[in-house]
């Protein structure tokens, strides 16, 4: 005899059936168990359409609730439903979250205090450093790291979570047992021993384009506040913004170069109202979440020559950018991404619009 949980498995299953048609299935049959052997026309009278029927009934064919619970604990994979009393606080408060989760890991009670961090798989420079830094700094702080496990941003977030001592989810547009992309298996195996993979597909479900738009709500659902480090105008990372916003939940953006096609999107995110991250304390302070880890002591911060050179171009006064163009000898374009970056780690701060000034505690000789 099935448990009442393996249909829920099992509808998962079912391609086409998500929220809705569970909820539906739900108000009409009490149960989904009674759903799984209900006539065709009782499945159309719980509201199904006809192609939603089919394919209930084609799925009938091929899956066993009998058997699927015993698949998943022989795979290593758990799950989670809406009536799991551990599914996620914060994703439940979304309209229509996923009826299933499945996963590989843990998720804790503690996970609830998470930020998602996401960005171009084509990362320049200046966004891997931003990446990596906001990352360690939120894991150092007790909050969970998510991100979608992509190459460029979301690769990058999930490392340096891990490598901060913190947890991080990643939350995948395939199966939990199939790694995309696939040079991303070890970081995965990391993954699942400092947080979860996490998705609502079966497993066995291959990566295909069209599954990534909805996981991206799922990652935006499960976070407090969604951090986008850099984007192009059609990024992946603004549709997570968008669900952000959908959600009621904070969004920041970094700040970039006018001149940079992965900063287009997150500048244009802040001239809409994104806050802009120009250091992750304002993550922090905004969402009034007290740090809990160690502080980062301020020889693990390394300052490139560069950054030296503006320090002693900067003095203890105030100076305009263009000023600082000028004794430094640097494009504008370099410059702006440097003072971004400097304040990012704390360095300098800005004043009066276009002015700088050196944070205080940064001696440097």
């Amino acid at each position: 005899m099935s448990s009442e949980d393996a249909f829920w498995l099992a509808f998962s299953n079912v391609r086409g059936i998500g929220a809705v048609r569970f909820r539906k299935l739900l108000n009409f049959f009490g149960e989904l168990s009674v759903a799984w052997r209900a006539e065709r026309s009782q499945l159309i009278s719980a509201g199904l359409t006809d192609k939603a029927v089919d394919l209930v009934i084609e799925t009938r064919k091929i899956v066993n609730p009998d058997k699927i619970e015993a698949d998943l604990n022989r795979k290593g994979i758990k799950y989670l439903t809406w009536n799991s009393p551990e599914y996620p606080h914060y994703l439940m408060e979304i309209a229509q979250p996923p009826p299933v989760l499945y996963y590989i890991g843990e998720i804790l009670a503690d996970d609830d205090l998470a930020v998602a961090i996401v960005g171009t798989r084509n990362v320049t420079k200046y966004g891997k450093q931003i990446t990596h830094d906001t990352a360690a700094y939120l894991a150092g702080s007790g909050i969970t790291v998510v991100s979608g496990l992509a190459r460029g941003v979301d690769g990058i977030a999930h490392q340096a979570a891990i490598d901060a001592g913190g947890r991080t989810f990643a939350v995948l547009g395939c199966g939990v047992d199939v790694i995309y992309p696939p040079e991303h298996r070890k970081l995965a195996r990391e993954i699942t021993q400092h947080g979860a993979l996490i998705s609502d597909y079966p497993p066995g479900t291959k990566p295909d384009g069209i599954n990534f738009p909805p996981r991206n709500r799922i990652i935006s659902g499960l976070s407090r506040a969604t951090v986008v480090v850099e984007a192009g105008e059609r990024s992946g990372a603004l549709i997570t913004a968008k669900f952000a916003l959908e959600q009621g939940r904070d969004i920041f953006a970094v700040p970039g170069s006018v001149l940079s096609q992965m900063s287009k999107g997150t500048n244009q995110l802040i001239a809409e109202g994104a806050t802009p991250m120009t250091n992750p304390v304002i993550i922090t302070d905004t969402l009034n979440l007290a740090r809990t880890g160690k502080e980062r002591k301020t020889e693990q911060i390394e300052i490139s020559a560069i950054e030296k050179n503006i320090l002693r171009v900067l003095g203890d006064g105030n100076l305009h950018i263009d000023e600082i163009c000028a004794r430094t000898s640097l494009t504008i374009e370099k410059l702006t991404a440097e003072l971004t970056m400097m304040e990012l780690k704390g360095l300098v701060q800005r004043e009066n619009g276009m002015e700088y000034q050196r944070v205080k505690k940064w001696d440097i000789g």
